[in-house]
């Protein structure tokens, strides 16, 4: 969970310092799918994640501010990962999409050794 402006800027930093991204166990949610974008990442197929579309505070979005807010997001994705939530999972708003890091593999993230 977190900020996206954060998450955006905790991002390039590890990529600026070639740090790796581990996403081994437990869930990640939120924000922390953004890691996905990290330049040195990989998950364990056991992680589970959990996408949703932007929102401020639990207030929904303009639509011109939902629509510039969920591309930044899906900016952080692989192709296939990114084309799946601008299609599907970020018009949930409130509750979060669930994927297997297994099944983020299948959608080309590197598996963790």
């Amino acid at each position: 969970m977190g900020s996206v402006r954060a998450r955006h800027d905790e991002i390039e930093e590890i990529n600026r310092l070639g740090q790796r991204v581990e996403i081994r166990r437990g869930t990640c949610m939120s924000s922390c799918t953004m890691f996905l974008g990290a330049d040195n990442v990989c998950v364990s197929p056991q992680t589970s994640f959990g996408f949703h579309g932007p929102y401020r505070f639990g207030e929904k979005l303009s639509q011109t501010e939902f629509d510039q807010w969920s591309r930044i997001i899906a900016s952080y994705y692989p192709a296939a990962v990114r084309d799946w939530y601008m299609t599907k999972a970020r018009y949930k708003t409130y509750t979060a999409t669930r994927l297997s890091g297994a099944e983020l593999i299948r959608l080309g993230v590197p598996r963790c050794p």
